[in-house]
């Protein structure tokens, strides 16, 4: 299917959605998650441990002017959204790539949520029980702000027979 502008038609989100009940446009929001300090630092301890991710001090010094979480925890976090509370798919979030960007810093005190839209559905010609879904899903802070951009390729599976 071709790429249409996402309306604010929301699909229920008690369903259990395979690729025949997704349309192009469809959108979908999260529940929240609320970041707090000491989980931006311990997740920048293990993953992620640059001076920004971990000191207030030395964060101040930098391009992001104080303590930013790392952009993989903001991605976890966004995965998480997904997962919980966001588009439910029958079969899961399986990934096929993508491209992912932080235009800003997320921040302790931050409370994020996504809100996703399909972009494009493409039906696998080989492959006739699934297809290839295109989801542009915007993780948003309190303001409103875009702290992450992820545009998802999933594999999503047909309705059983």
């Amino acid at each position: 299917m071709e790429q249409e502008e996402c309306t604010m038609n929301e699909m229920r989100r008690e369903a259990t959605l395979y690729l025949d009940d997704l349309a192009v446009g469809a959108r979908f929001r999260s529940g929240e998650f609320v970041l707090d300090e000491a989980g931006l630092k311990a997740f920048a301890a293990q993953f992620d441990p640059q001076p920004f991710h971990l000191d207030d001090d030395a964060a101040r010094q930098t391009l992001f002017g104080g303590l930013a979480a790392s952009g993989w925890h903001t991605a976890a976090i966004t995965m998480r959204l997904l997962v919980t509370s966001g588009m439910p798919l029958a079969d899961g979030l399986i990934g096929a790539g993508g491209e992912i960007d932080w235009p800003r810093p997320t921040r302790a005190g931050d409370i994020l949520h996504v809100e996703s839209c399909i972009q494009a559905i493409t039906p696998s010609r080989s492959r006739p029980d699934r297809g290839i879904v295109a989801l542009e899903s915007l993780t948003l802070n309190q303001r409103g702000e875009v702290v992450q951009r992820l545009l998802a390729k999933l594999v999503v599976f047909r309705r059983p027979a």
